[in-house]
C-alpha cells in the first residue's frame, strides 16, 4: 500500500532529492562551479547544502535577492539562465537559478549555479559560449516552465554570507587596502569604510552596527553618524 505523505513531508522529501543533485553537480565540476540549494521555507536560514564554496557562505546562511523574489511571487519565473554575476572577491561569475516548487504551486527550494568565468576567460576562444551571458548575446534571461513567462531583469545578487565572519573579513580587507588595522584607520577613513560597509549590503545584517563598532573601535552612535553624514540612512 502506498504510503500518504502530507505537505511538509512531502516538501522535505522533494528538497531533500534537490540536494542529491546538488552534491552531484558540484562534485562533476569541483573548484569551478558553486552549487547552491535554498530551502525557501526558512529564508532566514535558506542555505541547505553548497558544494565548491566560491563565495564564501556556508549553511544556514540567509537566502538571496532573488529567493526572496520567488518566496514573495509565486509567478515568478522558475528558471533564470545565464545571468552575469560576481563573487564578493570580484570575480565574475555566470549564474543559473531553478526554483523548485511544490504540488501546491509554492517556491519551496531553488537551486543554483554559479560558475566562475575568470578562469576561463584565458581560453575564451574555445569556450567562448560557456563564458559568454545572455546579456551579452542580447537574448532574454529568464525563461519559464514551458508557459512561455520571462523576466528579462534578475534582482541585483548579492552572493555574500551577512555573517560576523563576513564583516570582519570585509572590514579587514577594507583597512589592508589602505596598509592599516581597522581600529588604527584614521576618522575620515573610518567613515569611508562604513559607507562602502552600507553601499555593499553589510548593515542588513542583524547586530551589524554594533560589529562594526566593535571592530574598528568606535560606539555604535558613531557608526550610524558616519552613515548619515555620506548621505545614507
Amino acid at each position: 500500500m502506498t504510503r500518504v505523505v502530507d505537505g511538509e513531508g512531502a516538501d522535505e522529501h522533494l528538497i531533500g532529492e534537490a540536494e542529491k543533485i546538488a552534491v552531484a553537480l558540484g562534485r562533476m565540476f569541483p573548484g569551478l562551479c558553486e552549487v547552491v540549494l535554498h530551502d525557501l521555507r526558512d529564508p532566514r536560514h535558506a542555505i541547505r547544502a553548497i558544494e565548491n564554496n566560491l563565495s564564501g557562505r556556508t549553511v544556514g546562511d540567509s537566502v538571496t535577492e532573488l529567493g526572496l523574489a520567488r518566496i514573495e511571487d509565486p509567478g515568478y519565473p522558475s528558471v533564470i539562465q545565464n545571468y552575469p554575476n560576481r563573487f564578493p572577491d570580484g570575480r565574475p561569475a555566470k549564474s543559473t537559478s531553478i526554483g523548485i516548487k511544490n504540488a501546491a504551486g509554492r517556491y519551496v527550494a531553488a537551486l543554483c549555479l554559479n560558475l566562475d568565468v575568470s578562469v576561463l576567460s584565458p581560453v575564451a576562444l574555445a569556450l567562448s559560449n560557456l563564458v559568454t551571458t545572455d546579456t551579452d548575446t542580447g537574448t532574454e534571461s529568464c525563461t519559464g516552465t514551458g508557459t512561455g513567462t520571462e523576466h528579462s531583469e534578475p534582482p541585483v545578487e548579492t552572493l555574500r554570507s551577512r555573517s560576523a565572519r563576513e564583516l570582519r573579513r570585509a572590514v579587514d580587507a577594507m583597512a589592508a587596502e589602505r596598509g592599516a588595522t581597522p581600529r588604527s584607520l584614521g576618522r575620515a577613513d573610518k567613515k569611508a569604510l562604513v559607507r562602502r560597509l552600507h553601499q555593499d549590503g553589510h548593515f542588513d545584517a542583524r547586530d551589524a552596527a554594533q560589529a562594526i563598532a566593535d571592530l574598528l573601535g568606535v560606539s555604535r552612535a558613531t557608526v550610524y553618524n558616519y552613515a548619515r553624514k555620506e548621505g545614507t540612512s
